[in-house]
């Protein structure tokens, strides 16, 4: 496959930050949610989206020095917020729409982006806040350190 990158260290590092990151934010989140809600798999998922995330947005931005590696970090953790919304937003539209719950093909479609929006509010707390930013500023540090060591 021409064109194909290479894995690098700063990438496999990326992948494992985030997916840390990714359990970490997943796990405060919990804590923030409705007793009622039920929480699954989600911690699990977004450590593999993390990984995900990590090798594929923050993999690629690396080499551009520490200051901006942070920022980069930050950038994925956005990445990594929104990939894992969708995600399970998805999973819950499809369990519906299998049982039957739409009218249609758009009120089902629609219906991911206002499940997005409700699961969103808890991740306007402190905690999880404080997770998301210390650790993609942290995640990107050391995946920036891991592309000068490792090249």
């Amino acid at each position: 496959m021409a064109g194909t990158p290479m894995p690098t260290g700063a990438k496999a590092m990326a992948a494992a930050c985030f997916a840390v990151v990714g359990w970490l934010t997943a796990h405060v989140y919990v804590q923030n949610m409705e007793i009622a809600t039920s929480v699954g798999r989600l911690r699990e998922i977004t450590a593999l989206l993390g990984a995900i995330v990590g090798w594929r947005v923050m993999g690629n931005s690396v080499g551009k020095g520490y200051l901006r590696a942070i920022g980069s970090g930050w950038k994925t953790m956005v990445v990594l917020v929104i990939a894992t919304l969708l995600a399970f937003a998805l999973i819950e539209m499809l369990e519906l729409s299998v049982r039957m719950r739409y009218d249609g093909p758009l009120e089902a479609i629609l219906d991911v982006f206002q499940r997005m929006l409700d699961r969103s509010f808890p991740l306007a707390s402190v905690p999880v806040l404080a997770v998301m930013l210390i650790g993609g500023g942290i995640a990107g540090m050391l995946s920036e350190n891991a592309n000068r060591r490792w090249r």
